[in-house]
């Protein structure tokens, strides 16, 4: 189980900001009124999907998600919003934020010239420490996303779900962030953690 006290301590000794919510109905009514009149992006994730973001933000913000919305056009405008939403593959109870992508698009916006970035995650996203927060991000998140998308890959067609490090052209898992700290090119990061588990 989750220590939610632990991983808060560390987040807010490293300089996040921390929100927790025992609900996602009651995170995204927090968010909707936090964020308001505002540019708005939203990475790929599963997390962000079942808190209904896209819809609810867009009533009084402008949104931009590739997964509503042209992709390659939603994806630029994400990059320039400002704020940014997102979730995490793997977080430390230590203070790690871990996230692995294949576009990149998820990793740079989370990272420089936000107002504020939000990383959203359920307790099932949470682990004890850097290395199994790490495993958790390569061997359940990745694979499951490769899943979802049905790459040709090993973790995706594999009876296995586990990363196995592969040469696939549609290997998805090509680049991954830790943040021990808020990036200096971001005005405010929030983590906020929500006591369900959400995403992958």
């Amino acid at each position: 189980m989750a220590d939610i006290q632990k991983l808060t301590a560390a987040l807010e000794k490293a300089g996040f900001t921390v929100s927790y919510y025992e609900t996602a109905d009651a995170a995204a009514a927090a968010l909707c009124e936090k964020i308001q009149g505002k540019t708005v992006g939203m990475g790929g994730s599963k997390t962000l999907e079942a808190l209904g973001l896209y819809e609810k933000l867009g009533e009084n913000n402008q949104v931009f998600w590739h997964w509503k919305q042209p992709a390659d056009e939603a994806r630029a405008n994400a990059a320039t919003a400002q704020i940014y939403l997102t979730s995490a593959n793997g977080v430390a109870e230590t203070g790690e934020i871990i996230n692995i992508d294949g576009t990149g698009n998820r990793l740079a916006a989370s990272i420089y010239d936000k107002e504020k970035v939000y990383f959203i995650i359920g307790v099932n996203k949470i682990a004890p420490n850097f290395h199994m927060a790490l495993d958790r991000a390569r061997n359940i998140a990745a694979p499951l996303n490769a899943r979802r998308l049905n790459t040709q890959t090993p973790c995706a067609q594999g009876k296995e779900v586990r990363c196995y490090d592969c040469d696939s052209p549609q290997r998805i898992c090509r680049g991954m962030t830790v943040l021990y700290r808020p990036m200096g090119g971001v005005g405010e990061t929030e983590v906020v953690i929500i006591n369900e588990e959400l995403g992958y």
